[in-house]
């Protein structure tokens, strides 16, 4: 059976008029999908998004560190938020818990991988990846990224290509554990940077720790700045 993404992504090429149809009906459950994360979400306060593989077992030293990360970073006064499935979304998650914070899933229809984790405060469940990536990134004040597959690199990227364009601001992108990305980040270096295709400004929106405190001081200090951002846009449109 098709999820709603692969029926929307499905290509014909004599489109029946049942598919445009479904297409308008489609439109309300978007709408609806953005209503109830809007009102889900809209009081858990500062919150930071985790990211990283669900394919990591507990025992492993990615998901140990991750969960001590999410229960400082829940210390501190910060929700989490996640995929809401297993790994280094449960980690994430298992770590607010820990440290009595908000723990959020944001949960994908997909073929496998989709089930939620037991750690969550708030479940939502949606159909479409890009109504669950505005919640992501509306309610986070900062992006915390583990090691991960495609579906972490997708975020990552969106991430940066969001604060490249400005349409985001002092808006942290902060990679844990060190060594998992020392190659990547060589790349970029020698590669995109030297031939133009990003600038140094880009590469400096990315800050590696392994040290959950640091993190923490990460977050804190850009959640300084988008506040005083915020109240600088709010005087001059009074």
């Amino acid at each position: 059976m098709l999820t709603f993404d692969q029926e929307l992504l499905l290509w014909l090429e004599d489109e029946p008029p049942s598919v445009r149809a479904a297409d308008v009906e489609r439109i309300h459950d978007i709408s609806a999908e953005f209503a109830r994360g809007f009102d889900r979400l809209a009081e858990i306060g500062p919150a930071v998004t985790v990211f990283g593989s669900a394919r990591t077992p507990a025992d492993h030293p990615s998901y140990r560190l991750m969960r001590e990360t999410a229960a400082t970073l829940g210390r501190a006064g910060y929700a989490v938020i996640t995929g809401g499935g297993f790994g280094l979304m449960e980690a994430a998650n298992r770590g607010a818990r820990d440290a009595g914070a908000t723990s959020v899933g944001c949960n994908i229809e997909i073929p496998r991988e989709q089930r939620f984790n037991d750690y969550l405060d708030i479940a939502l469940r949606f159909r479409h990846f890009f109504a669950r990536k505005v919640m992501f990134v509306r309610y986070a004040c900062a992006f915390v990224i583990g090691p991960g597959g495609f579906g972490t690199l997708d975020e990552l990227f969106e991430a940066l290509t969001l604060i490249q364009t400005a349409t985001i601001r002092h808006f942290p992108v902060v990679l844990v554990g060190e060594s998992e990305w020392d190659g990547m980040l060589d790349w970029l270096r020698a590669r995109a940077l030297p031939e133009g295709r990003i600038d140094a400004a880009d590469l400096a929106g990315i800050q590696v720790a392994s040290d959950p405190d640091e993190v923490v001081s990460i977050v804190s200090a850009a959640l300084a700045r988008q506040r005083a951002y915020a109240a600088q846009q709010a005087r001059r449109r009074a």
